[in-house]
């Protein structure tokens, strides 16, 4: 086997942040932007490092660590056993590993990836063990933004490690990327937990579900549903670049709900009741145009009634604002997601916005008879498919013209855009 190589994609949460905390329910989705892992069953040989060593890339970062096989060896003891089921790092462990970190003098920048280096370790040894390797991480995914960049992270490299270890028995004969089985799919999803509690301590575990199952799930007190949408949902993501801390977010709505306790009970409610329409929304059936288009209608007013609820909790920021107030100009909603103060916004994208920015009245032309053009044309006609044809194609032109304004009027602030699927597939892995 030349080379492992993988695919997960980050989060987003279209509904249910920080009321879930306190028991509503929330609807989190994957998003097709991904972090990829591909591992080499070799390494360079370094002068100092005669036996073979471990190496991580950060590809996007220019950045290389590498550790010595004989040096884990002796930090982490030789009496420690590769499993496939997973392990979690104790405390003893963990200091280990984090002197492993220590000795790679991470640029004072980016010490905030020490617990993600640390968490590779980890996983590395524990399920690959003391062999030669290297590895090279790349993301599509902006960091510290709240889509789950860090467990699909943990995804992308529990799966690699796996394969490569035979943990995991896959098809490779057929080529191209391919997708796992369910109780294979568990497996990873059990070990990038054991990453995801290295880098954040007591996460929840819903980044890693998403990340390894993609799709959209439906989240309450503890209970993982899995659910589907009935078509494509497309959605701009907006990068503030807005630092924030999540647990001083989460500690000031607990503060404002221990001051109004009834009023906050309400929104909480009120979250509740929009999460669950939503997912109901999310998975109906849509036979037609028309269809799409009024589910979509429903989906923007409660991403619109949502973000009304989370500027209630004090979770918005200016930053959020302006996205909000410029997607709005273009008749788009928008809505924080994650922990707010500042990260991502986003912004719902109708499969036909053209009619949007046309007005209602184009439905006329689209969708009934087409009256107020020619009375002699019908569905039925050649000629008509063909005009509607065209002008489709017009509309959609104009459509995207519009969303390039959008965007860079969003970038102008200093913002990153990112177009993005909502809801599609979860962890793939490819053999080269």
């Amino acid at each position: 086997m030349a080379e492992v190589r993988t695919r997960s994609p980050g989060k987003i949460i279209i509904s249910g942040e920080h009321a879930v905390v306190h028991g509503s329910t929330a609807v989190a989705a994957a998003v097709d932007l991904h972090t990829h892992v591909s591992i080499r069953p070799d390494s360079p040989r370094l002068p100092d490092h005669a036996d073979g060593s471990v190496c991580l890339e950060l590809k996007d970062m220019n950045l290389v660590f590498s550790w010595a096989l004989s040096q884990l060896r002796t930090s982490l003891g030789d009496s420690f056993t590769v499993s496939s089921s997973p392990v979690s790092c104790t405390d003893e462990r963990m200091k280990l590993i984090a002197a492993l970190v220590e000795e790679q003098s991470i640029p004072e920048a980016k010490m905030s990836l020490a617990s993600g280096i640390s968490a590779f370790l980890h996983l590395y040894t524990s399920i690959h063990g003391y062999k030669p390797g290297k590895v090279v991480v790349f993301s599509d995914l902006p960091l510290g933004s709240g889509m789950g960049s860090s467990a699909s992270y943990c995804v992308s490299l529990s799966a690699a490690l796996l394969a490569l270890s035979n943990a995991i028995m896959i098809d490779n004969s057929q080529g191209g990327w391919l997708k796992l089985c369910n109780d294979d799919l568990e497996l990873v999803n059990k070990w990038a937990f054991e990453g995801e509690k290295i880098i954040h301590g007591k996460p929840s575990g819903i980044d890693n579900t998403v990340s390894t199952f993609g799709s959209m799930i439906q989240f309450k007190l503890g209970e993982v549903t899995r659910i589907k949408s009935s078509s494509p949902l497309r959605m701009l993501i907006t990068n503030t670049k807005v630092g924030r801390n999540t647990k001083a977010l989460v500690a000031g709505v607990s503060e404002r709900t221990s001051r109004h306790q009834d009023a906050m009970a309400s929104v909480f409610s009120a979250v509740d009741s929009i999460s669950k329409e939503l997912s109901a929304i999310i998975q109906s059936a849509v036979p037609d145009d028309i269809s799409i288009t009024e589910r979509e209608e429903k989906i923007k007013e409660l991403m619109e009634m949502n973000q009304g609820l989370l500027q209630c909790m004090g979770v918005s920021h200016a930053s959020i604002e302006t996205v909000i107030r410029t997607t709005l100009k273009y008749k788009l909603a928008s809505k924080l997601t994650g922990a707010g103060g500042g990260g991502c916004v986003l912004t719902l994208l109708p499969t036909f916005y053209y009619m949007i920015v046309l007005g209602q009245s184009s439905k006329s032309f689209l969708y009934k008879n087409f009256d107020c053009y020619n009375t002699n044309l019908h569905k039925g006609d050649d000629d008509a498919k063909n005009l509607v044809q065209v002008f489709e194609y017009f509309h959609k032109a104009l459509s995207s013209s519009v969303l390039d304004k959008v965007i860079a009027e969003l970038e102008s602030c200093g913002f990153q855009c990112l177009r993005a699927e909502v809801g599609g597939e979860g962890l793939e892995i490819c053999f080269s």
